[in-house]
């Protein structure tokens, strides 16, 4: 089992809006390992079976070894659709909405 990101020590997960992206597949470069275009050209979370996970505001555990990969998708993001939050009080650390 992988340890999962956290900040201050706290688990992150990711999610995707897919209203709002584009399928410019940046996320799919930088963690191929969490995200992943499916066939209708939007990209998505994955869980950490590999399982892509298409149901609206699925969220995936971040793993520790690519938390950098996964904020800087997030930051680098054209339509500011990634969202990664603590999963105990679900406050956006990365993305669109973040403090």
């Amino acid at each position: 089992m992988q340890q999962e990101a956290g900040v201050d020590g706290e688990a992150l997960e990711v999610w995707i809006d897919q209203d709002l992206c584009t399928g410019d597949g940046i996320c799919a470069q930088y963690a191929p390992e969490v995200f992943e275009l499916d066939i209708d050209g939007l990209a998505y979370v994955k869980s950490s079976g590999d399982e892509l996970l298409q149901a609206p505001g699925a969220t995936t555990p971040v793993p520790l070894t690519l938390l950098r990969d996964v904020a800087d998708s997030a930051k680098e993001c054209p339509g500011d659709c990634i969202h990664v939050r603590r999963v105990s009080d679900r406050v956006e650390v990365y993305g669109p909405d973040a403090e």
